[in-house]
């Protein structure tokens, strides 16, 4: 049996001695515990920092033997003596961009951890500036890579059973502490994300979500079919009628942070679509778009993945997350093109295509969300093949009703290589979504500028005084992983977040900027 949440493993991070963060050759002690050694080194300096690691290694005819083959960058070797540690060295470029250095550590850690490596020690040499950065990449691209994912074989893969990383440099404690809890939350999105649709329906996963708010001390409440018949949802509720069972429903939990908070703080919501699993209702997928469709609540994974991380960081502002949990199924009650139905906002939809579900449970949901004002409305989801299509898998879609924020939505993506582009937002694109019958249509016709309409469309369940923003996850699954996450199910969002609620005054200009 699969469990529903993953196990509580942390992996302990320690710190190099002082005396020892000089030369890679005094740190003899930490390296003698280790099972695996990276050490990242100045690549226009390689030549003379080869000299600084341990003696015993022909360093430089291993260099010349890279250069001349395939891989120009990477030194593997043995360490002398009883134990043969495993050393990896890696030629790094001192100021790439943070997505580069994100995926140069994680090809790099990937050849240190080997089945069997317990005690990964991870130093810099001749980085300058640039160490701190590239020491926080290598310990997340670690921990990603150490987080097991669910499976179900008689003979299960074998994973690097990580427990220690010793950083041989400074890294500052807050760095390492936000490393930590992304790589948990994002741990808690692809857990969740890769669940097969017979262990996670959106019963399970209700249940899953209560269990885990009382371990982590959130506020649990479930807003049922029922309630949200009373309160008016029909786009919600009309997704979820063809459902076999009556589990469907809006989970909302809510974060407190410790100690004393102002009475009337206003939270930050965060909004996640939970479809379980997504057959495109009546307008049926073919077998191959329908393949991997499980995997459609990968935006409710990362909300709720982005809470878990904030907790751990004991955030100093409460924190309020959305969850949009059901099934798309097909059967004679699935809903239908031409119907109507009204959002609990009172704004009615003419429906055009019943695999366009995640816009019509994400409307009742951020209708409900933004009902307390919060300071920040942050939505995310698996919407448009729309967004895949003009940005691959490589980058997310921003879009804001706040115009004066998109520099700081695609500069926290830079920042922290969780990389967004903002589209366009303008008002004329609403034309496209004019019905004769309804206040609006689902979606188009055609399938043009589908995620940009896809956002116009949310943008009338958001009051205007709100500050809101939509990620369409286009990089939630991409073959191989992406940057430092190893798994096709990347979980992207959870870092995004993290980084950009942390920027400089970022919430306060999302509430001034009208």
């Amino acid at each position: 049996m699969i469990d529903l949440l993953p196990a509580l493993a942390p992996i302990e991070v320690r710190s190099a001695s002082p005396a020892a963060r000089g030369r890679a050759g005094d740190a003899g002690a930490e390296i003698g515990q280790a099972d695996a050694v990276l050490w990242l080194l100045d690549h226009d300096h390689a030549d003379r920092l080869l000299e600084a690691l341990p003696a015993g290694v022909p360093w430089l005819r291993l260099l010349r033997r890279a250069r001349a083959g395939d891989s120009p960058h990477t030194l593997v070797a043995r360490l002398p003596g009883v134990r043969g540690t495993l050393a990896v060295v890696g030629m790094v470029r001192n100021a790439p961009s943070a997505f580069a250095r994100l995926e140069s550590a994680a090809r790099l850690v990937r050849r240190a951890l080997e089945p069997g490596v317990r005690v990964l020690h991870v130093a810099a040499l001749g980085l300058g500036e640039a160490t701190s950065d590239w020491l926080e990449a290598a310990l997340s691209a670690a921990l990603h890579a150490a987080a097991p994912l669910p499976q179900r074989k008689q003979s299960p893969r074998r994973l690097p059973p990580l427990e220690r990383v010793d950083l041989g440099g400074e890294l500052p404690t807050a760095d390492v502490a936000r490393a930590l809890a992304v790589a948990e939350g994002n741990h808690l999105a692809r857990w969740l994300t890769l669940l097969p649709p017979n262990v996670l329906d959106c019963v399970a996963y209700r249940k899953a979500l209560e269990k885990l708010a009382k371990r982590e001390g959130w506020t649990f409440r479930f807003h049922g079919e029922a309630a949200l018949g009373k309160l008016g949802a029909g786009a919600f509720l009309a997704v979820s009628r063809a459902n076999g069972h009556r589990g469907a429903g809006i989970v909302q939990l809510t974060y407190r942070p410790p100690g004393r908070v102002r009475k009337r703080a206003k939270p930050v919501a965060l909004v996640g679509k939970g479809i379980c699993f997504d057959t495109g209702g009546i307008n049926l997928k073919n077998h191959s778009g329908m393949f991997g469709m499980h995997g459609d609540m990968q935006g409710s994974a990362v909300a709720v993945g982005t809470l878990l991380a904030l907790t751990r960081l004991a955030w100093a502002e409460p924190v309020e997350c959305w969850l949009a949990l059901t099934e798309n199924e097909i059967g004679p009650l699935a809903f239908r093109p031409q119907e109507v139905v009204t959002a609990c906002n009172g704004v009615s939809i003419q429906v055009v295509h019943s695999d366009a579900e995640g816009r019509m449970v994400l409307a009742d949901t951020l209708a409900l969300a933004a009902r307390s004002r919060p300071r920040l409305v942050l939505d995310y989801a698996t919407l448009t093949g729309a967004c895949i299509r003009a940005l691959t898998e490589r980058y997310s879609g921003a879009f804001t009703n706040r115009p004066g924020l998109e520099g700081d939505l695609v500069a926290a993506g830079r920042a922290c290589g969780e990389r967004v582009w903002c589209f366009p937002m303008d008002e004329d694109y609403d034309r496209d979504l004019e019905s004769p019958v309804a206040d609006i249509l689902q979606c188009a016709i055609e399938g043009k500028g589908d995620h940009i309409l896809a956002a116009r469309f949310l943008s009338r369940f958001v009051p205007a005084e709100v500050p809101w923003v939509h990620l369409d996850l286009s990089a939630a699954e991409r073959k191989g992983g992406l940057g430092h996450v190893p798994s096709d199910t990347t979980g992207f969002g959870v870092r995004y977040t993290v980084s950009l609620l942390a920027a400089t005054g970022f919430l306060a200009r999302a509430e001034a900027t009208r």
